[in-house]
């Protein structure tokens, strides 16, 4: 491992990836991308159904709970990050959605707007190919007559719409912004995995380099870029003494910049399901499946199709909550799998799960640091139902899912819903469930929001305070967008080489 190039990358996941790529193809200079996870050559992450078995496992995931939350009655969340080459983008479900346009305009931030976007979303999809779902389960299919006016396509956070979801994935394997963007590996750019970040180097205000956990210490002639997410990245930089004084000085923490909200706006998509079983619906481990799930490795293996070349999501949709004629406020996800609800992994049966995610939340958290030791994970505070609107419009979801899921014309595949139970209607019950089941659809964002006033990061995604030292992941999003982060996470991956390039030149 070299000990000195132009940029080092901290974190290889689906915006680091494509913003060290970015810097190498225009020539900005050397980049080294240090990835602090193996890489991400195991059949099991190839593998769509794999995540199953890869979610959970600290070799390929970080692990990390949330604190107690408040309006959950102090239950602790997983906090899932994919911990290796590719990233998040190597453990989650692959769904692709770019957002809403107005999520992009309402940042209301210069380079950012809707139109400013489109181009970098383009060029990711052009390596990535992302297209809708082959060979989905037929209650998945079936979800398109919940809306039928909108066909086959793909559903839209745009408007009322639902159906199998388009995935970053081709001929059933997984295909990652790692897979799009550094394989084969650019020219001028080195990836080095196992090597966990401590902090950044300064000379004065400047980047100058990083030190590993293990006390090597990089050096970086034109700067640093943070890329580890919105857990990592924050958790860097407050170690680096860029963060709050009042939480540094009493960890012992050199204060190199004092701003006061980065680990701030920390928020998710706050979800709750409803759990449908029944014979002859969704997939599931009954007798009559045993002979499928006996022979799925060896029809993935030679055909690449089946229950393996599955996301787990399959579809879903988008709507509004409370059936009002606007734009939607809430999406759903849709698994075409039996899941247990009483904390078991597997159980008998076969059904089907469909969950309500709230579009655009507006309770906040916050992550702080315990300590200087940078292999203790930091305190993070989801904030979930801080802002108890977040909470009726989700109350109101799943009373509207109820309804439309009845209208889908499942046939001889229709499950009965199980759990909750349509015992459990009165708005207070859907709370008690909630608050009893609710967790987040893995989208945190926001913890380094980028803005023009005294926001940690600019919008030309430089660290506000210092110099040489940026940031390229979903921690900048000022609000979460209105369905899942991958794919804008990659585009501000694009984005950030883009802007680096042109600044450094």
């Amino acid at each position: 491992m070299t000990s000195q190039t132009d940029f080092i990358v901290v974190g290889a996941g689906s915006a680091g990836c494509i913003a060290a790529a970015e810097l190498a193809r225009r020539e900005a200079g050397s980049v080294l991308l240090l990835e602090a996870g193996p890489k991400d050559n195991s059949p099991l992450v190839k593998m769509p159904f794999g995540l199953v078995w890869v979610m959970g496992k600290p070799h390929r995931d970080w692990c990390y709970k949330s604190t107690p939350q408040t309006h959950l009655g102090g239950r602790q969340l997983n906090v899932t990050r994919g911990r290796m080459v590719g990233g998040s983008g190597s453990i989650n479900s692959m769904v692709w959605f770019r957002g809403r346009k107005d999520d992009f305009d309402n940042w209301q931030l210069p380079g950012w707007s809707w139109a400013d976007v489109v181009p970098a979303f383009e060029a990711i999809e052009a390596r990535l190919t992302p297209s809708r779902m082959q060979g989905a389960h037929p209650v998945t299919e079936a979800l398109h007559s919940m809306f039928s006016e909108n066909g086959t396509t793909p559903p839209s956070p745009e408007h009322e719409s639902a159906g199998v979801f388009a995935f970053n994935m081709v001929d059933g394997r997984r295909r990652s912004a790692a897979d799009g963007f550094i394989k084969p590996m650019p020219a001028g750019l080195t990836l080095v995995t196992g090597q966990e970040v401590d902090r950044v180097l300064f000379k004065g205000k400047s980047a100058r380099g990083i030190r590993l956990v293990d006390g090597t210490e990089l050096r970086a002639n034109k700067g640093v870029i943070l890329s580890a997410g919105s857990i990592g990245s924050p958790s860097i930089l407050l170690r680096s003494g860029v963060g709050p004084r009042s939480d540094l000085e009493p960890l012992g923490i050199d204060v190199r910049h004092n701003s006061e909200q980065v680990g701030a706006n920390l928020h998710d998509h706050p979800a709750a399901g409803l759990h449908f079983a029944g014979p002859g619906s969704g997939y599931g481990l009954t007798l009559a499946q045993m002979p499928g799930w006996a022979l799925a490795p060896f029809r993935y293996l030679m055909t690449r199709q089946g229950r393996l070349a599955s996301p787990t999501v399959e579809g879903g949709g988008f709507f509004n909550a409370r059936g009002l004629d606007e734009t939607p406020d809430v999406q759903s996800h849709f698994i075409p799998f039996m899941l247990g609800w009483e904390g078991k992994r597997y159980v008998y049966g076969s059904g089907y799960f469909a969950d309500v995610c709230v579009c655009r939340p507006k309770s906040r958290g916050a992550l702080r640091l315990t300590g200087r030791d940078p292999q203790v994970a930091p305190e993070i505070d989801l904030g979930l139902f801080n802002d108890s609107s977040d909470l009726d419009t989700l109350v109101a979801g799943l009373k509207r899912l109820r309804a439309l899921m009845e209208q889908v014309d499942f046939g001889g595949r229709r499950a009965s819903e199980t759990f909750p139970g349509p015992a459990v209607q009165s708005d207070e019950a859907l709370r008690d469930h909630i608050r009893d089941h609710g967790a987040t659809a893995y989208h945190p964002v926001g913890t380094l929001r980028m803005g023009e006033d005294d926001a940690p990061v600019t919008p030309r995604l430089s660290v506000r305070g210092v110099q040489g030292l940026w940031v390229a992941d979903a921690s900048v999003m000022p609000a979460v967008t209105s369905a899942n982060t991958n794919a804008p996470s990659m585009m501000i991956g694009h984005r950030a080489g883009e802007f680096i390039a042109e600044d450094c030149a």
